[in-house]
């Protein structure tokens, strides 16, 4: 069929169907740096099959990929894994153009799905290790709930070892390469540790118990829904995310600040050296040239955190304020941590509210009142900031062990 978008076959009769956000650089609330993929996949058998879909905008798309195989009306399941908009938002289309026999969700799916989009077409909840035929093969339907919304499933393919595994194993990556061994080990795995610490992280208690049950399943391939179908890397893969999972403290530390008037740039300095002379690794991160995004990513396999602020209004800089909500909603384990910063004229109370904000994430501090300047960091303050990063490799070396 001439169609200006092409299907790309993984295996014998499943075919990628998706779309390439080339542009996309902000997803959910979080910032990735090269795009995306929404991944959609057809199944060609007595019962031709849809998995997931694309975003909205990205619908004219997938359809003339659909018809570089098979016309659309000739589809007569759709399976939705996920409800979320990136996965389900050209759904209501999709519906209208092909009239399915069914849809298929999980409970919950079929709840978010109908809040969603007020959909007429009558959706099917499927139960968690219930299968269906489809004919020459089966599909089998697992609940993955919380990783990373109440309605997550995957979908199995038994004969053909095809794990359609929604948001699991997912990157936010846009290339016109389809599969894992295409593409760099090293992207590959600086991509899938933003996605997992921004989207999976405050779900790694449940990642264990996802990686036993597919450990019982002869898998394959990953079709995730987001970057490249995993056909050669998947035990590698999934090692990672049980690492990620465990959270396991290691001799990094990040540091994290903003600055006004370099004050607290000077003192991150300091703490840097200290830190490099009690033999552990840092990173020295500033809001000015770092997304919390990317502070997340390095925190993923880091041991402590030391956050510095200068004063405004009597407050905190409004950009740490930001990195505390997002570091906090991402439920960080494991971590050490303390504060540092700068004031003027108002009495100092920034350095304080870190530190009580560090505690309520169940960070253990390191010193018994972190490092405050008045004004401009003197050598004595510099030394106390080179002290408290010595101690912070101390104390990393004990944990790590």
């Amino acid at each position: 069929m001439t169609t200006p978008f092409k299907a790309i076959e993984i295996t014998d009769d499943i075919y990628w169907v998706g779309a390439i956000d080339w542009n996309l650089r902000r997803f959910h609330g979080y910032d990735i740096n090269r795009g995306t993929t929404y991944n959609a996949f057809l199944i060609k058998d007595k019962k031709n099959v849809l998995i997931d879909m694309v975003r909205a905008p990205f619908k004219d798309e997938l359809f003339s990929r659909i018809r570089s195989v098979i016309e659309p009306e000739k589809i007569d399941l759709i399976v939705s894994n996920h409800a979320e908009m990136d996965h389900s938002g050209a759904l209501p289309d999709t519906i209208d153009l092909i009239q399915p026999e069914k849809v298929l969700a999980s409970a919950k799916g079929v709840e978010a799905l109908k809040a969603h989009y007020n959909i007429d077409q009558p959706l099917e909840a499927v139960k968690d290790g219930s299968e269906i035929d489809i004919g020459r093969s089966k599909l089998k339907f697992i609940e993955t709930k919380m990783l990373h919304w109440p309605d997550s499933m995957v979908t199995f393919v038994p004969d053909k070892g095809v794990l359609f595994s929604q948001d699991a194993f997912g990157l936010h990556l846009a290339t016109s390469e389809r599969f894992d061994d295409e593409l760099p080990e090293s992207i590959l795995e600086y991509e899938a540790a933003h996605y997992y610490a921004n989207i999976l992280l405050p779900y790694s208690k449940l990642i264990p118990k996802l990686a036993e049950k597919l450990s019982e399943l002869d898998i394959k391939i990953f079709a995730t829904d987001h970057g490249p179908v995993w056909r050669s890397r998947l035990e590698w893969i999934v090692d990672l995310y049980k690492k990620w999972a465990a959270q396991k403290p290691t001799m990094k530390a990040v540091i994290v600040y903003d600055t006004m008037w370099e004050s607290t740039a000077l003192m991150s300095r300091a703490l840097a050296d200290g830190l490099r002379e009690g033999s552990a690794s840092v990173k020295l991160m500033s809001l000015a040239a770092h997304t919390r995004s990317d502070i997340a990513t390095e925190l993923l396999d880091a041991g402590a955190i030391l956050i510095g602020s200068p004063t405004i209004n009597g407050e905190m800089y409004p950009t740490l304020g930001e990195i505390l909500t997002y570091m906090k909603g991402l439920k960080f384990q494991h971590l050490i941590g303390d504060a540092f910063g700068s004031y003027g004229w108002v009495p100092n109370k920034t350095v304080r509210e870190i530190r009580d904000k560090l505690s309520e994430m169940k960070i253990e501090l390191v010193s018994e009142n972190g490092v405050s300047c008045h004004y401009v960091p003197t050598d004595d303050i510099l030394m106390h900031c080179r002290e408290l990063g010595i101690a912070t490799a101390k104390m990393l070396k004990e944990k790590s062990k």
